[in-house]
């Protein structure tokens, strides 16, 4: 990527939080306490139809417009690597996995993707015990708001009983803070998690977000919820933020990341021909989407207005929230997790981020824990 300024290295904020290392495996306990809702009804989970647009964010959005996710880029320049990258792209990642979308199923309140939550004032705050996925200083040990009837991803509560990623995800509009916990766990042993990172969805973040080299509960260190699409914005009919994308570790330039990136991991093994952490891809403008369903499209056109953000490794190219607790849901509105697999990667460009950032041993995560 050229070393050039974008308006988001314009933000003059105020630094607060963050989270650092890779992703890794710990044996997981017994699924424990909470059985997942069916609708958001839920006594302990505010039944509104959604995340965003709380603490005076703007609709279909989390946090203000000025964040680079929330910023249109049909308009934005190409980056002088983007052939590279995309045919390198279009070569090497052509697994059966390939623009498939992580959330929607047939079925509704399957309990596979992410899940998200929002709490209310009657929702208790759980404090718990780091795990070996817990990296100081990036991680935040406030206690997180656990809704009653709540779940966290790819699992009917909250036990981390299938060992996955087991992300947490909690709106608290009360504090308007947003968090984010990697490998939850909670049973009647009592409640431990890896890598929190708490947002603060009305303070200010400088370029570095919770800090320069710093994770959070997304090996890139940005926030999952604000790129992470559900099937109410869908029945909305448009999705007003950048997408989360996920690639092959292999895939991904080793230790090289871009901003709002502000992290790598030491499993990126991909040649300079590779996109970095951070990476912006735009669907081109000129992309035939006339092949693609309504709902498809409406994903489509976010990718051409606000791209996405390369936030994590893995193998299902896009993300998406499963439909447990929004008041709409994926067979109503019509979108199944293969309806983007007609696209290709030459469907796509790079637009110019800035300078890349190296992750090594100098790349020390200076951040102030959130506690409480």
């Amino acid at each position: 990527m050229p070393k050039t300024t974008s308006a988001w290295f314009a933000l003059s904020c105020m630094l607060l939080g963050c989270a650092s290392h890779p992703v890794g495996q710990v044996d997981a306990a017994p699924s424990g306490a909470g059985q997942s809702g069916t609708g958001g009804n839920s006594s302990g989970i505010d039944a509104g139809p959604s995340l965003l647009g709380r603490c005076g964010a703007a609709k279909g959005q989390l946090f203000d417009g000025s964040y680079p996710w929330n910023q249109t880029v049909d308009a934005a320049p190409v980056d002088a690597e983007s052939t590279t990258i995309i045919n390198y792209l279009q070569t090497k990642h052509t697994g059966s996995q390939r623009f498939r979308i992580d959330g929607p199923s047939e079925t509704a309140n399957a309990i596979f993707g992410l899940t998200l939550l929002v709490a209310n004032a009657s929702t208790p705050r759980e404090a718990f015990t780091p795990t070996d996925d817990f990296f100081t200083p990036d991680c935040d040990t406030a206690p997180v708001p656990l809704p009653e009837g709540g779940s966290i991803e790819g699992e009917t509560g909250y036990g981390c009983a299938g060992d996955g990623d087991c992300h947490l995800i909690v709106l608290d509009p009360v504090s308007c803070r947003l968090h984010e916990m990697w490998r939850t766990n909670r049973t009647a042993s009592g409640f431990s998690g890896g890598c929190q990172a708490v947002w603060e969805l009305q303070q200010p973040y400088k370029t570095t977000l919770r800090g320069e080299c710093c994770t959070s509960a997304d090996a890139a260190g940005l926030p999952i919820a604000a790129h992470t699409f559900t099937a109410d914005e869908i029945a909305d009919g448009e999705i007003r933020h950048a997408i989360r994308f996920i690639l092959p570790n292999e895939h991904m330039r080793a230790l090289l990341y871009v901003h709002p990136a502000t992290h790598s991991t030491g499993r990126t093994s991909g040649p300079a021909e590779a996109p970095p952490y951070g990476a912006r891809l735009r669907l081109k403008a000129s992309a035939d989407l006339s092949r693609l369903k309504p709902a498809a499209k409406i994903v489509a056109k976010a990718l051409q207005a606000y791209g996405m953000f390369l936030s994590d490794g893995g193998k299902v190219t896009f993300t998406a929230a499963n439909d447990r607790f929004t008041q709409h849901k994926w067979p109503e509105v019509g979108l199944l997790p293969s309806d983007l697999t007609s696209l290709n990667w030459s469907d796509f460009e790079v637009i110019e981020d800035g300078p890349l950032h190296t992750f090594d041993n100098q790349c020390d995560c200076n951040h102030i824990p959130v506690a409480h």
